[in-house]
């Protein structure tokens, strides 16, 4: 961190930018009204984070030269102005707090920032309270109660404020369905390590607005969110991208045996701040604690919906896992299933066994794993027989303890789909998820991807289109949207949505579906060199099943013999899918060898299978009566 005499461009804070050389600051890239003392001032304390700045050396930068001034007062007037500015607090401050007689130390972690952007050093805060001894660190059990108790109560509050406005004659609010993006949580521990207790705050705020009024609140998902932590993009920006007309911003610190929430709502289109909340908490006593939680909770969901039924969604949170280590295994379980890879499923198996080890009842750790198990085989291709059992054993003991939970029945509808083939009920559980929970973007992207395989195009693109205003920034969605669109045929479409994930994520294994666009267009060229991007960072059975198929396909056929016999060799060291060496087969013309391979393929229950009703490739193979057997064993046509 520079000294007090030397000049650095820009200070960073949580979403706040100061700016020494233009004389600004800005939040979320927009600049915020202060005037000149109130900024000197602000600069003076983010030079020196978590130190005590006395009030006479203020006064000697501030009005140098022995300038004549009203001190106190003016010094006071400066500080209210600059807390203003930060939507801080004097009584529970997180940005400047008075230290008595001496002056003020600035609370959170300072970045200093060269003139290229590039960070010089990070200074974190003092975690001390005007010099107090630490007390005793709280239990993990007690720091879950209060936070889970705050994000309620954050919940509560920002959703009664749009039912408030909604019941308002005049409001002027927005017409119809409401949008609300919840930024992540700033972290203002002081300690980078706990950055999945901010993150939990914030897909838990997520999850509980997302059910308490989804008729008239959409809420945007947890995938979509996170790409703007530590992110710098004005609020205009963020709103365009997201399709939000309201953002809900926030922070949690935890000092010894104190939680601190802050969170406040913005209307977007005039940068107002709306709603406003602080919730300090000191955990002595547990159990008042939690009557007082409980107690504001219902105060003020009774004070938003008048005499209209209360909702119990606020009231009985769905997500209360008995121990904070659960809940931290489980967030990391839900951190490497969102990345959908090989390495980072397996991953998130481990994470969510940990959860439900630590908590037997944790329904949503279950519905985690279920999830999991559902898709590893898709990735890793490995038998599905040995994963979907798992999945299915997950899922209904998930749907066990909590059978109103839209990702258990999700997680059902799936396996129904992929492994049963048990179509109807499938639709019968993805629509129940939706009808639990609207707001859940990865059950009407399921349900979406169910309706193209079942060739019902127009419905299927009007859930993937729900699904994307849900979660518009991600790739999965995205990508099987793409999918949707080269089951149906329209492949010029769909490789240009292929190649825009794959702008934005050249490694994502479910855009490199392009390659069998581009083989449908006559494209090999093409074909072949992505398969080569691809296999740099995944060479496997995958690749080569690919690329003996793009080699058949464009008359190569020693090259595709050479990578068929590499999924041979393979497949006999260790049990495999099907799909790869099948695949190969149709793509080198072998007709018999490709049923028969169709046969250990149904065996298996190969997801290669899902996708008979409408994949390109089998069309070769569609007037044999053979093919049409399959259909009607798989339960595609009767």
């Amino acid at each position: 961190m520079a000294s007090p005499g030397q000049s650095v461009p820009r200070y960073r804070f949580g979403v706040f930018t100061v700016d020494t050389h233009s004389g600004e600051l800005r939040k979320h890239g927009t600049q915020v009204k202060l005037q000149e003392r109130p900024f000197q001032l602000l600069v003076a304390l983010v030079e020196r984070p978590g130190e005590v700045v006395t009030r006479e050396e203020l006064r000697r930068r501030l009005w140098p030269g022995g300038t004549f001034v009203d001190f106190d007062h003016s010094i006071s007037s400066s500080v209210n102005k600059l807390r203003s500015a930060l939507n801080d607090s004097s009584t529970h401050p997180h940005f400047i707090e008075t230290v008595g007689r001496r002056g003020y130390r600035f609370l959170a972690d300072v970045k200093a920032v060269s003139a290229a952007g590039a960070s010089l050093e990070k200074t974190p805060a003092s975690c001390s309270v005007s010099g107090a001894p630490a007390r005793a660190r709280l239990s993990p059990f007690r720091r879950w109660v209060v936070v889970m108790g705050g994000v309620a109560l954050v919940a509560a509050g920002t959703i009664g404020y749009f039912q408030r406005t909604r019941f308002r004659a005049q409001s002027g609010a927005p017409a119809g369905r409401v949008v609300v993006a919840v930024l992540p949580f700033e972290n203002l521990t002081g300690d980078a390590g706990q950055d999945y207790f901010s993150d939990g705050l914030t897909e838990e705020m997520i999850s509980q607005l997302g059910r308490l009024d989804p008729e008239h609140l959409g809420v945007i998902a947890r995938t979509s969110v996170m790409h703007y932590k530590n992110s710098q993009e004005p609020l205009e920006q963020i709103s365009r991208e997201l399709g939000v007309q309201y953002v809900l911003e926030g922070s949690v610190r935890r000092d010894s045996d104190r939680v601190r929430i802050a969170a406040q709502l913005i209307q977007v289109r005039d940068q107002t701040h709306l709603w406003s909340r602080q919730y300090d908490r000191d955990l002595s006593n547990l159990l008042a604690l939690q009557g007082e939680i409980a107690q504001e909770i219902t105060d003020e969901i009774q004070l938003a919906l008048g005499e209209r039924k209360r909702n119990k969604a606020v009231l009985q949170p769905a997500l209360s896992p008995q121990s904070y280590e659960s809940y931290e295994f489980y967030l990391k379980g839900r951190y490497f299933l969102n990345r959908r890879t090989p390495e980072s499923l397996q991953q998130a198996i481990e994470y969510f066994h940990q959860a439900v080890a630590r908590d037997p009842n944790y329904a949503r750790a279950y519905a985690g794993l279920a999830d999991s198990y559902g898709l590893i085989s898709g990735y890793n291709l490995t038998p599905r027989t040995e994963s979907m059992p798992k999945a299915r054993a997950a899922a209904l003991r998930a749907l066990q303890i909590d059978d109103r939970l839209a990702e258990a029945h999700s997680s059902l509808a799936l396996i129904a789909e992929l492994y049963d083939w048990d179509w109807q009920t499938a639709e019968k559980e993805f629509r129940r998820a939706i009808e639990l929970d609207p707001n859940y973007a990865t059950a009407h992207h399921w349900y979406a991807e169910y309706l193209g395989n079942q060739g019902r195009f127009d419905e299927a693109f009007a859930e993937s289109e729900r699904a994307r205003r849900l979660d518009p920034l991600s790739l999965i969605i995205a990508a099987d949207n793409g999918a949707i669109l080269y089951f149906s045929r329209q492949y010029d479409p769909a490789i240009e949505k292929f190649r825009a994930v794959l702008e934005m994520e050249p490694n994502f294994p479910r855009a490199h579906m392009v390659d069998s666009a581009y083989v449908q267009k006559g494209m090999y060229a093409d074909a072949l060199a992505d398969i080569e991007k691809w296999r740099r960072v995944q060479d496997g059975p995958l690749i080569w099943g690919y690329l003996a198929y793009v080699y058949g396909r464009s008359g190569q056929r020693l090259r595709a013999q050479h990578e068929l016999e590499k999924l041979e060799q393979f497949s006999r060291r260790r049990p495999m899918d099907p799909g790869p060496i099948l695949l190969a087969h149709i793509g080198m013309g072998n007709k018999d060898e490709a049923f028969a391979w169709f046969e250990k393929a149904y065996l298996a229950h190969s997801g290669m299978l899902t996708t008979l009703k409408v994949e390109p490739i089998y069309d070769p193979l569609r007037n044999d009566p053979r093919f049409a057997d399959l259909l009607r064993r798989v339960g595609l046509q009767r």
